[in-house]
């Protein structure tokens, strides 16, 4: 969370004029019904239900009166809105945290047939308060499978009577230094990840610290520690270390990096190729680190816990600080991504993040299908969005002697406005342009082009793009690069074409479906 000054817990205004009209609400990514979002919070699967928590606004739809908005799925896509789970009061604003299910009942605020759910999340103390102006962490706990939630009367649990203490991500470690909850918190003007253990989730003791690395020019934020199995083989399990930060993104503004490394349940130790050093000026070159997504709209992403099978899946705030409060959308402001799995796989000789989208199980037949077609400096009409449904195209190129290959998107018959992802076959990068996409006047930042290093497989480029009423997310090399941005299109946009300039490429295959 920045730290916007603390409110109380009341009424607050909308931001800047707003559309009327719903015209922007996405079909498959969540947003809260008439009020604000941001940071994922306590994502945990329980029960045969994944629960979505989440920073919000009860009173209003810009940033304020910090509490957790709550939402249920059982398939990652569909999402049902549940009234406010914990609240800001007049001691506290509620910040970003995680919950775990307490299976052994650690904690005691459940039992051993019966566990207890047990959110972990920031106190930000507000003036009434004796902590005033601090952040600590506290508890809350639910017996009822996360649908209510009581706060630990002995809050906060641990306090280091700092302005900027926050996120905690709490998970349960098994392995070579036994068996207990670690907690995974930020001092977030330090650029710092701070490691703590319990063996009751109500007394902590400091393990170890990591930071600053990387991209560290700002607050980092939103931390999260998870080992997964490079190349799904149980015996060589790596750990994947998150870390949110804002400003000072790739893209600029806010966005996430992450690093890879080995923990021994004391100390997070990052592996060599994963940390980039400073220049002689002190700078780091952002495009050498380690991106969960290069656009501009993918922050605070953090992991699901207690999910079976020890599968691994993050979603993102899709918004970004720089002009969160100013997004033209009404009564409801900002949305989550879609939920993404990731696993580890070697890439040129070294574990990194692949992600992949979560989508509806029963997708209809394509609209558009071409296959082993040659375009040689021209266009061919693709098929354009059902109205109340996303878009998924999905393809594989030969760019062959093609300077560009261009996904126009979201278009107007007889306009120009259009936003346009591109593959420049000449840099080797995935260019996302939403400069004329539409309306990007509610915020001078807004407007903007984005792009990744994109290295080709045998020649080819494969790509999957979900296109929803306001965004665009593509995976590019079977997710291997991510690039994300919001876009407010112009009425009635649905068109889509793809066009091949500068020589000829062979698209193998290309589809363009329909997704509700």
């Amino acid at each position: 969370m920045p730290t916007s000054p603390a409110s109380a817990c009341r009424e607050t205004e909308g931001g800047p004029a707003a559309l009327p009209a719903d015209g922007y609400r996405p079909v498959l990514h969540y947003t809260a019904n008439k009020t604000w979002l941001n940071d994922p919070n306590g994502l945990v699967w329980h029960q045969g239900r994944y629960h979505l928590y989440y920073q919000n606004n009860p009173f209003g739809n810009v940033w304020g009166n910090m509490s957790w908005g709550h939402a249920t799925s059982t398939d990652l896509v569909h999402w049902t809105e549940h009234p406010v789970a914990i609240a800001c009061d007049e001691d506290e604003d509620v910040f970003s945290g995680s919950i775990v299910v307490d299976h052994g009942n650690t904690s005691g605020f459940g039992t051993a047939d019966q566990p207890a759910l047990v959110a972990v999340y920031t106190s930000a103390f507000k003036q009434r308060s004796p902590r005033a102006g601090t952040q600590a962490q506290s508890l809350a706990f639910s017996s009822d499978g996360g649908m209510s939630w009581t706060k630990y009367a002995d809050n906060p649990v641990l306090d280091r009577g700092s302005a900027d203490f926050r996120d905690p991500k709490v998970f349960r470690y098994h392995g070579v230094s036994g068996s207990y909850w670690v907690m995974v918190a930020v001092e977030a003007r330090h650029q710092q990840v701070l490691l703590y253990r319990s063996d009751d989730l109500k007394s902590w003791e400091h393990l170890s610290t990591f930071g600053p690395a990387n991209a560290a020019g700002a607050e980092w934020e939103c931390p999260d520690l998870f080992p997964l199995a490079v190349d799904g083989v149980p015996e060589n399990v790596k750990w994947v270390l998150v870390v949110n930060l804002n400003p000072g993104a790739v893209a600029g503004g806010s966005g996430g990096q992450y690093f890879v490394g080995d923990f021994d349940g004391v100390e997070f130790i990052a592996d060599p190729d994963c940390l980039v050093p400073a220049g002689a000026d002190g700078d780091v070159d952002l495009t050498r680190c380690l991106w969960l997504d290069w656009g501009r709209d993918y922050y605070a992403a953090v992991s699901f816990s207690n999910v079976p099978e020890d599968r691994r899946i993050m979603i993102g705030w899709m918004n970004n600080w720089d002009y969160a409060n100013s997004l033209p959308t009404s009564p409801w402001r900002a949305s989550m991504s879609l939920a993404r799995d990731v696993v580890l796989e070697t890439v040129s000789g070294a574990p990194r993040l692949i992600q992949r989208p979560v989508l509806p199980a029963n997708v209809p037949d394509p609209g558009t299908v071409m296959r082993d077609v040659d375009i040689h400096d021209s266009s061919r009409r693709l098929a354009e969005a059902v109205p109340g449904a996303a878009q998924l195209i999905e393809a594989e190129i030969l760019p062959g002697t093609a300077r560009t290959i261009d996904f126009r998107l979201l278009s107007a018959p007889g306009a120009t406005a259009a936003t346009v992802l591109s593959f420049d076959a000449v840099e080797g990068r995935l260019v996302l342009d939403r400069r004329d996409s539409g309306n990007t006047a509610f915020h001078d930042s807004f407007a903007s082009v984005e792009s990744a290093p994109v290295e080709l497989d045998d020649g080819a480029l494969r790509i999957r793009i979900v296109i929803d009423q306001c965004s665009v997310e593509a995976f590019a090399q079977d997710g291997r690069v991510v690039l994300s941005d919001l876009v407010f299109p112009l009425p009635g946009s649905r068109s889509a074409e793809l066009h091949v300039a500068g020589g000829t490429a062979t698209v193998r295959k290309l589809t363009v479906t329909s997704v509700s």
